[in-house]
């Protein structure tokens, strides 16, 4: 079935069109390996951010079908112990291996991490091929990437998993992207991989990524010349983090409700409700179990959320395994060296309460009340718009921090004044009285009061910096 479209690579054409042909016509199976847990009291704390089997399957399910796999079946099987040899026990290989014979499954996804070993034996015992949860979502990213500077962190990343395993196929490295290994192409039947090729092109890559965080760098600082500070977007995959940064900037990203929509960075103007501007960006989703290997591969792209002024934790609010998700996603950032607690740079951001109804659209409409003093909180619908004046209220709160007030007076001849504290300087209030003077509140960051005081010797502080809090995890 996938020869009669990958033959021997002579005829591909355009390679999204290609892998959508493919995968629209293979027939997938999902199975979710859990292991078996015994019921938890509800006062266990840990049972607030466990996620239920059928959350997970459903997941696994919906990463599949984010690159058009025609999922037959998904399946969950409770496991009391793990297998070495084929993950799976031998009555549930057995029972498989009849499902995939009976339904001409091609491709069974196996919603964990699977050693080569147990790969190569599932393969073998189920008669079709097998890739695990890594796989999968290396396979979506590499289907997502657009930039060059995506494909080729896809690419390292595909690369670091496949060097400890026999490659069946080196279509991502003909193509230089790393979607679609696993569907068949030019090298389906080679089995033995030159590792010494694959380490010399993961060389070439980190050579060539290199320029890219150099770049990247140039342009972070020279973005620190002008005083537009960087809020970043973070959350699980599709909690709606591109359709609140379309809302926010009236921008038209790519917002589906698929997972992994957005993979390669995209940057923005944000107007601020006071008049002043700041940058957005929207990041690459995160996700369970995401794979070390694209955590190390994407950190030039998320250092733009490690030194961005504020965060935005974007939340599903409506699903009911959003604290788990959350954690998730405060797992990253951990591992980025982002403190999620703190109050003065992370704002939780809680999405898609136009899905609720009835005292559950209270409780949840009601919580930022319900927790001053705490981790900052703002509850919107990125769909309809609702909160979006609390929110960007908050975020510009959280810009403030550390900066200070002054009242200017600008003399009508000074024009190129005027325009140095536009381009330097929030401007809060602007009033112009009967001679021409412009009288101009702003707010200041600290790195450039001095640069302030020497342009207008004049002007009158107003107020304090704002002094830091220390958050609390909600």
């Amino acid at each position: 079935m996938v020869a009669d479209l990958a033959g021997d690579g002579s005829n591909w054409g355009q390679p999204g069109d290609v892998e959508r042909r493919i995968a629209q016509r293979t027939r997938a199976m999902v199975i979710g390996p859990y292991p078996a847990q015994p019921r938890r009291r509800r006062a266990d704390a840990a049972a607030e951010t466990s996620r239920a089997p059928e959350a997970r399957i459903e997941e696994a399910a919906g990463l599949a079908a984010a690159i058009e796999l025609d999922v037959r079946a998904s399946t969950i099987v409770p496991l009391n112990e793990i297998r070495p040899a084929t993950y799976l026990g031998k009555g549930k290989v057995a029972e498989f291996a009849a499902i995939v014979k009976e339904g001409d499954v091609a491709l069974v996804v196996m919603d964990c991490a699977l050693s080569p070993v147990q790969q190569r034996n599932l393969e073998k015992a189920l008669g079709a091929k097998v890739i695990d949860r890594t796989g999968l979502i290396l396979e979506i990213f590499g289907r997502r990437a657009r930039t060059r500077e995506g494909a080729l962190q896809v690419e390292l990343a595909h690369l670091a998993y496949q060097r400890s395993r026999l490659v069946r196929s080196w279509t991502h490295l003909e193509r230089q992207r790393g979607g679609f290994g696993f569907l068949g192409g030019p090298g389906e039947t080679q089995i033995e991989t030159d590792r010494r090729l694959i380490q010399d092109r993961m060389v070439r890559i980190e050579r060539e990524l290199e320029g890219v965080k150099r770049t990247r760098a140039l342009h972070r600082k020279s973005r620190r010349a002008v005083p537009f500070p960087v809020v970043a977007l973070v959350g699980y995959t599709n909690a709606g983090k591109s359709t609140l940064f379309n809302r926010l900037t009236q921008a038209h990203v790519v917002a589906e409700d698929i997972l992994f929509a957005t993979l390669d960075p995209t940057l923005r103007a944000l107007p601020l409700p006071h008049g002043g501007k700041a940058i957005i960006s929207d990041t690459v989703g995160f996700i369970s179990d995401l794979p070390t290997m694209l955590v190390s591969a994407f950190r030039a792209t998320l250092e733009e959320v490690v030194e961005a002024s504020a965060i935005l934790h974007v939340r599903d609010i409506v699903r009911e395994d959003s604290e788990a998700q959350s954690a998730d996603v405060l797992a990253i950032l951990d591992q980025l060296g982002i403190d999620a607690d703190d109050a003065d740079r992370v704002i939780e951001v809680w999405n898609k309460i136009d899905l609720l109804e009835g005292d559950a659209r209270v409780v949840v409409r009601n919580a930022p009340r319900r927790r001053q003093g705490k981790k900052r909180l703002a509850v919107v619908s990125a769909r309809t718009g609702e909160g979006m004046a609390e929110l960007l209220g908050a975020i510009e709160e959280v810009l403030a921090i550390g900066h200070s007030l002054f009242d200017v007076a600008v003399a009508p001849s000074d024009g190129a004044g005027l325009h140095w504290l536009y381009e330097n300087a929030a401007v809060l209030d602007r009033h112009t009285g009967e001679d021409g003077a412009v009288q101009l509140t702003v707010r200041v960051a600290p790195d450039r009061l001095d640069r302030l005081h020497r342009r207008f010797p004049g002007a009158i502080a107003m107020g304090r910096p704002a002094r830091k809090r220390i958050g609390r995890r909600v």
